[in-house]
């Protein structure tokens, strides 16, 4: 699933910039199908995931498409922290959390733009 979701996130990223999606329907159809449905898990419009309700896969997914450096660790973090207030956009209280592994903020700021409460 992570690999799909980093392949619909490749393509978009491809076709915004002006570029081609890959040629093989196969891969296509694979990240199409087994990208969240609207309104499920943890997914939103806005491409982000909920910290909240993503599961620590569709969490790891996300970060790595935001370029976090291993992103499969800082989404178990990510999940260990739960639960965070719906009225915490920032996430104040995951970015405080984080800071006691020493990320480095440009870190923390990515782990952060790919998620919601």
């Amino acid at each position: 699933m992570k690999v799909a979701l980093a392949m619909l996130a490749a393509c978009v990223s491809l076709t915004a910039c002006g570029g081609s999606a890959p040629n093989d329907t196969a891969t296509q159809t694979s990240a199409q199908t087994s990208a969240p449905a609207s309104g499920t898990g943890g997914s939103t419009q806005t491409g982000k995931v909920s910290a909240n309700t993503a599961s620590e896969a569709e969490i790891a997914a996300a970060l790595k498409a935001a370029g976090v450096p291993n992103p499969e660790r800082w989404a178990e973090e990510v999940v260990e922290y739960r639960p965070y207030a719906a009225d915490d956009k920032d996430l104040t209280s995951l970015r405080q959390n984080l800071a006691k592994y020493n990320p480095g903020q440009e870190t923390v700021d990515k782990i952060v733009s790919a998620l919601t409460p």
